[in-house]
């Protein structure tokens, strides 16, 4: 691996045309990978692959003139501190303002690495081309917003961003909500049974634990196994099970955790306002995901925790 500043001007001309061969696939992924969903984007994505393959044409055309035709293999990778690129496979699924996130990094990133690079050059030939090459990165950056102006007009970027968000209540907020409330709600008769029939922190912090990591592996696997996505646009059981799972055994963590604290009493009352700032927690949710009303949102959820937790005392104290 060699530092950026030790390459030759054939090597950064090289290095130059490999990535934007790599940036037009990855631009060509991202089309592909979103014209089911978001053809308005899609479009977008492919109009700016085929930017990148006439800036790549360009550098091609400067390459030979000055060094022939045989390009050298330069990678990214193979140069220290160099703008590396995040595969698209690893980002699967798809999601569009992740997307939009990555598209706008990697021009920016390239642009501020070809100016700093610059900045650092002592030899003019070099300075110059790195310049001339921040400047194409910037110009990039212009054309990607042209693009989304003539492809994606106000309506069509609502509807996308409707449908991510969709998606998103979907594949994560629904298994992530139904956790978290089994977690939060349901540990409690336990938790507080336990402690107030024993009046001992730690025989309460042991039961907490076992009843929240067992309705993780629960709720984890009866989500994952409730259906495979194809139909419903849930995602992939997996990913919803690990999710529901996960947030599940945080919900009954979260106030199982304070009776570590050997104080009883101290203990009891801290785990009692964690409860009120879970049950908080997952009114929000619901009101900011799923769309009810703040009022009914904190009544549903503060009642049926009420409920439990009064079962637990009642059962603590019998």
């Amino acid at each position: 691996m060699r530092d950026f500043d030790q390459l030759s001007e054939k090597e950064i001309l090289a290095l130059a045309i490999g990535s934007e061969e790599e940036d037009g696939r990855i631009y060509a992924d991202f089309a592909e990978g979103l014209r089911a969903d978001y053809p308005g984007s899609a479009k977008v994505f492919a109009d700016m692959a085929s930017e990148e393959s006439e800036h790549r044409r360009r550098l091609i055309e400067t390459y030979r003139e000055k060094f022939g035709e045989h390009i050298p293999l330069v990678r990214r990778q193979d140069v220290r501190g160099f703008i590396t690129r995040k595969p698209v496979w690893q980002l699967q699924p798809l999601r569009l303002e992740t997307v939009r996130r990555q598209a706008e990094q990697m021009e920016l990133e390239t642009a501020s690495f070809y100016r700093r690079a610059a900045a650092r050059s002592t030899d003019a030939s070099i300075r110059l081309l790195l310049g001339d090459l921040a400047e194409a990165e910037e110009a990039h950056e212009s054309a990607a917003e042209r693009l989304i102006a003539e492809n994606l007009p106000h309506e069509v970027r609502e509807t996308e961003n409707e449908t991510a968000r969709r998606t998103l209540v979907l594949q994560v907020i629904q298994p992530g909500l139904a956790g978290l409330m089994d977690g939060s709600v349901s540990t409690l008769a336990p938790v507080f049974a336990a402690a107030f029939a024993t009046g001992h922190s730690w025989d309460a912090f042991l039961v907490g634990m076992a009843a929240s990591i067992g309705a993780g592996i629960s709720m984890g696997f009866a989500e994952a196994l409730s259906d495979n996505g194809s139909l419903t646009g849930r995602g992939a059981p997996l990913m919803r099970g690990v999710i529901c799972g996960l947030m599940t055994t945080l919900g009954g963590i979260g106030h199982t955790l304070p009776f570590l604290i050997p104080d009883f009493m101290v203990a009891t009352v801290i785990a009692m306002i964690v409860v009120i700032v879970e049950l908080g927690i997952i009114s929000w949710i619901r009101w900011r995901y799923m769309d009810t009303p703040p009022f009914s949102a904190a009544l549903q959820v503060g009642f049926g925790g009420a409920l439990v937790f009064a079962t637990g005392i009642l059962i603590g104290n019998s």
